[in-house]
């Protein structure tokens, strides 16, 4: 089999990816085109034979001159259907600063797809329609998401008005964000917060105003990952086993994970699911009370307890 014109292709893409970074690694190369570090270190060769001004540092990886730049870019009608997605996506799923600066660049990504092509995706644009499940920003603060990219990426503080689910007000938080995610149909921030003097998660739809700073960061974060993993950790869980109807048990599958879910597996016409739930005496109990007809604890017998005392209540509501 010809493998040149597959490598000229990673060629081509690797040189893309140079332009896209300010250092790009070998690894990071190797990884994303699934060949080995010497087909990179080769691969690295030829465009520097070809004339394009690469400069290389041991350890630390690959970058462009500065001021060396290509011609723009032509995309195929496949990657720039996949510009459609994203950007139905940023206008559901994003702030309107955020949303409005990703508008201004697909209109230039669409302006170097030729005319056939550009009719092609309009064809697709037209039909395509994302729905958010709720309203992800505070509308006092249009511009949350941008502010905070712009606070990551510059190392400087924040100002928040947050008003938690449990305050009638919002009260102001200096906080230092280490990172942003979206978990549960929701957005948040996880920061450092001067107020608490601890790390702590900020939901988007909770925070009324936001105002960056021009003051540094005080303090060396870790990676956004390291605080969610130390969270998942940080309270005390309890093992529950329960048994689910096979045809009830599918319908679980998005919000189990909510629960501390850890495996499950097939015993007769029932799915035997096993949990570490981090509270077993409120979200757990009220969530399987929701399709508790079709389910049995096996344990804890506190969770028995528990769901029981929970139906006596709504009995006696019931009754009134």
């Amino acid at each position: 089999m010809d493998e040149t014109p597959k490598r000229f292709d990673r060629i081509v893409a690797i040189l893309i990816q140079l332009q896209s970074k300010k250092i790009v690694k070998a690894h990071e190369l190797a990884e994303r085109f699934e060949v080995s570090l010497r087909t990179i270190y080769r691969d690295i060769r030829t465009l520097e034979a070809s004339g394009v001004p690469i400069y290389s540092e041991a350890g630390i990886g690959y970058s462009l001159m500065e001021g060396y730049r290509l011609p723009p870019v032509m995309f195929t009608r496949e990657e720039a259907s996949s510009f459609i997605a994203a950007e139905k996506l940023m206008q559901k799923f994003t702030d309107k600063e955020l949303g409005s600066h990703y508008a201004s660049a697909a209109f230039k990504l669409k302006a170097v797809l030729q005319s056939s092509d550009k009719d092609w995706v309009s064809n697709i644009e037209s039909n395509i329609l994302m729905q958010p499940t709720g309203n992800l920003f505070n509308d006092n603060s249009p511009n949350t998401l941008a502010c905070l990219f712009k606070s990551i990426a510059e190392k400087t503080q924040i100002i928040l008005f947050y008003q938690t689910a449990e305050a009638e007000e919002a009260t102001e938080r200096t906080i230092e964000p280490v990172g942003i995610f979206h978990d549960n149909d929701n957005w948040y921030t996880l920061g450092y917060c001067h107020l608490r003097k601890d790390y702590r998660q900020f939901r988007t739809d909770r925070i009324h105003d936001i105002k960056v700073t021009e003051k540094e960061f005080s303090l060396e974060h870790e990676p956004l990952e390291t605080y969610l993993e130390k969270d998942k950790n940080k309270y005390p869980t309890t093992k529950v086993r329960i048994l689910i109807d096979k045809k009830v048990a599918k319908h679980l599958d998005y919000e189990k994970k909510h629960h501390g879910f850890v495996s499950q597996k097939p015993v007769g016409n029932n799915i035997e699911m096993t949990f570490m739930s981090p509270n077993v005496e409120e979200y757990f109990p009220r969530w399987f009370m929701m399709f508790g007809d079709y389910g049995t604890i096996l344990e804890p017998e506190s969770l028995k307890e528990r769901v029981l005392e929970l139906v006596e209540k709504s009995l006696l509501r019931l009754k009134k």
